[in-house]
């Protein structure tokens, strides 16, 4: 039987569904990759009108405060001076689920964070865990599929997650992540928030640095077994909701410290594995945590849809001083995140109170559109340049040029002595005690042992085999136990 051959909407043959195409080797991804735009776009599209991920979340208002001087690395604005406070949005939220799901389920969770600075939104969207499953945007609506309900079925199912998972071993580093004791937080305040890609800092002199942002829970961390989340989620499916509203409304403010990773553009190519790899760590031995400030949470949106819901978060939202790395998932979501709202929310959708700048107001040549409701004086010229008194631009980068690795070449990333797939996630196993590699083992072979390829569940067994012998070897055994039941 013929293979049958994947294609573009176009009907053209796709050459290759693994990655993407870019300008240098680990550079940032072209323009002129049609299947990968076509594919993020399309994908965009499939829900009305809920968010096709994150679909289930809850905000909060708040500030941050910066408690040390980061000057030395970025000459963002917000952050220029210990004690200065900037207005902040925050939406948590799980990300497989639909609308109407549980909170208290196993799942990686969203942490949005938008600062209305006097620069403009910067938008931080980032996740509880420091990795994420794959590492490069072409694979996204896959994944996702693989992670939604069958078409067939209309329920998750463990064929379809363990066979992506087992399929791309990259996600190994991850899966340890989700299926440890810290797969379903207790709560959103009880768990710690990551930017998970890597960014791009500049400081007044020019000189560049790349940064990872932790947000470490003042509450402590506490998470939920399964039995516990099942449990939970049964009693109360807003568990994660309703804990977050009334502990705001108590006067019981929930916090974060935010401490930042800072390596110099410099040591970026010479590093032992691809640090714009999400898949990967930065070892705090190598690049130590350094404070910057606190986030705190202290007041509750008046209205959940105009305000959570209708909530819009893009990546590629920067202020001055803070930018992108060649980071390919960060690349992706710089197009997908903003094209996801323009889609469901209107091309107008930043228009909206929660969405809305606040230290500096828009003011550029956009008109109408869907719900349009800033379009400037009755005298304002919609072109530029004119000769009247319309905003000019001010020919100073946000951020340095991305040039890290040249600007030729393929979608393969520079060598590095470390860039494989399985060493951090068994870096990550061994760091548990016997309790919770006891856990961890037995939420894993709990999925894999109700998938009914046997082929499947052999390459996962070989991901974790790779990453550490004893972790291998006690995923099968359990697997094989609870197949024999």
């Amino acid at each position: 039987m013929a293979k049958r051959v994947l294609t573009t909407e176009s009907g053209a043959p796709v050459a290759d569904n693994q990655n993407s195409a870019t300008a240098g080797v680990g550079g940032p991804i072209l323009l002129q990759d049609q299947h990968l735009l076509e594919k993020l776009a399309r994908f965009n599209r499939e829900r009305i009108p809920e968010r096709v991920v994150h679909a289930r979340g809850s905000g909060a208002y708040g500030y941050f405060e910066v408690t040390d001087d980061v000057t030395g690395f970025t000459r963002a604005d917000f952050l220029s001076e210990v004690g200065r406070r900037t207005e902040t949005f925050i939406r948590f939220s799980t990300v497989a689920d639909s609308l109407g799901g549980a909170d208290a389920v196993r799942d990686p969770r969203g942490f949005a964070l938008k600062f209305y600075t006097d620069e403009g939104n910067y938008d931080l969207v980032g996740n509880n865990t420091p990795v994420f499953f794959i590492k490069d945007p072409i694979k996204f609506p896959d994944f996702i599929h693989s992670q939604k309900r069958d078409p067939f079925t209309g329920r998750q199912e463990p064929d379809n997650v363990w066979d992506f998972w087992g399929n791309s071993p990259e996600a190994t580093h991850q899966v340890t992540w989700l299926m440890g004791d810290r797969g379903i937080p207790a709560s959103y305040r009880h768990m710690n928030g990551f930017g998970s890609h890597t960014y791009q800092w500049t400081n007044a002199r020019g000189e560049v640095f790349f940064v990872k942002y932790h947000f470490k829970t003042n509450q402590g961390v506490r998470s939920l077994s399964a039995e516990q989340g099942a449990e939970l989620a049964g009693k109360d499916a807003n568990s994660h909701q309703t804990d977050l509203l009334q502990a705001i409304e108590r006067g019981v403010n929930p916090s974060w410290t935010l401490y930042v990773q800072v390596m110099p553009a410099a040591e970026a190519a010479d590093y032992r594995f691809n640090p714009f790899d999400v898949t990967k760590v930065w070892p705090h031995g190598d690049y130590p945590l350094q404070r910057v400030g606190r986030l705190v949470l202290d007041r509750n949106p008046d209205n959940v849809f105009a305000e959570v819901e209708q909530a819009a978060f893009s990546p590629n939202n920067f202020v001055p001083g803070i930018g992108p790395s060649p980071d390919k998932m960060l690349q992706g979501r710089l197009f997908a995140y903003a094209d996801a709202h323009r889609y469901r929310l209107g091309v107008n959708h930043t228009h909206l109170p929660v969405n809305a700048p606040k230290g500096a107001p828009a003011d550029n040549y956009g008109r109408d559109g869907l719900m349009a409701t800033r379009n400037g004086s009755r005298h304002d010229k919609n072109y530029e340049p004119n000769s009247y008194a319309g905003p000019v631009q001010t020919d100073a980068a946000l951020a340095a040029p991305l040039a890290v690795h040249g600007w030729t070449g393929t979608h393969e990333a520079p060598a590095h002595s470390k860039d494989d797939d399985f060493f951090q996630a068994g870096e990550l196993y061994r760091l548990m005690s016997e309790d919770e590699k006891g856990r961890l083992v037995a939420n894993i072979a709990g999925g894999l042992s109700q998938v009914t390829r046997d082929d499947v569940i052999e390459k996962n067994l070989a991901h974790f085999h790779a990453a550490d012998a004893d972790y291998g070897k006690r995923v099968e055994e359990a697997v094989r136990a609870l197949r024999e039941d």
